[in-house]
């Protein structure tokens, strides 16, 4: 089966979004004016009421590392994730995922806007908040996925174990940070995959403790 084609022989739209986000990052940061519409602006948003802003700075990135960055975990999860939905709404998990995605960078977004609305020297831009959601959803239906080719290819590192990493990691971050990193965006990302799967998925807590439970270790 083709990469990019699902066993119902749709595309995956997930591969449609990573080629738009890829496409759109490229041209602006080729053109600072184009950029500078899309960018997370949350001064900018409060006193022009641009809300379209906190979806636009989810395609735009602040070089080809974070592009890369983001596009490739997105291209790891994000298929897994429209089986996933696929099998909860038959026919529509292309769509959930699509909505999701989407809803995670608006949603990651919303602390750094009540936060810094006030600082027109703040700017965010990239995918991450609707990036973690996606990975997120997948942790808690595959808690103990393999997912030690990012890693260390010769590991079994288990999913669940790199999103407990990532919440402590991006909380203490969030709350203790001046790297200019959006660690809030990546939290609250996160934890909204984590809410949407549980009120999307039948039976996904119970499912994911016991796998845990009878997960076999490291090697």
């Amino acid at each position: 089966m083709n990469d990019f084609v699902k066993p119902d022989g749709n595309i995956y739209l997930s591969v449609i979004i990573i080629a738009i986000t890829v496409g759109i990052s490229l041209y602006a940061d080729k053109n600072r004016l184009f950029k500078s519409k899309w960018i997370f602006n949350p001064y900018i948003i409060e006193s022009r009421k641009e809300y379209y802003r906190f979806l636009s700075s989810g395609f735009i990135h602040g070089g080809s590392t974070h592009l890369l960055f983001n596009m490739l975990t997105l291209f790891f999860f994000a298929r897994q994730v429209e089986l996933i939905y696929g099998a909860v709404f038959p026919g529509y998990g292309s769509i959930m995922f699509v909505v999701i995605y989407l809803a995670g960078i608006i949603i990651a977004s919303i602390p750094a806007y009540v936060k810094h609305r006030g600082n027109p020297a703040y700017n965010a831009l990239g995918a991450s908040g609707g990036v973690s959601t996606i990975v997120f959803v997948s942790i808690l239906c595959l808690p103990t996925s393999n997912i030690g080719f990012l890693l260390l290819p010769f590991v079994s590192f288990p999913a669940f174990f790199l999103g407990i990493a990532y919440l402590l990691y991006s909380y203490y971050m969030a709350k203790n940070s001046n790297d200019n990193i959006g660690h809030e965006a990546h939290l609250f990302g996160a934890l909204f995959g984590i809410a949407t799967t549980i009120a999307f998925v039948p039976g996904v807590v119970p499912r994911f403790f016991e796998a845990i439970a009878n997960w076999k270790g490291f090697f």
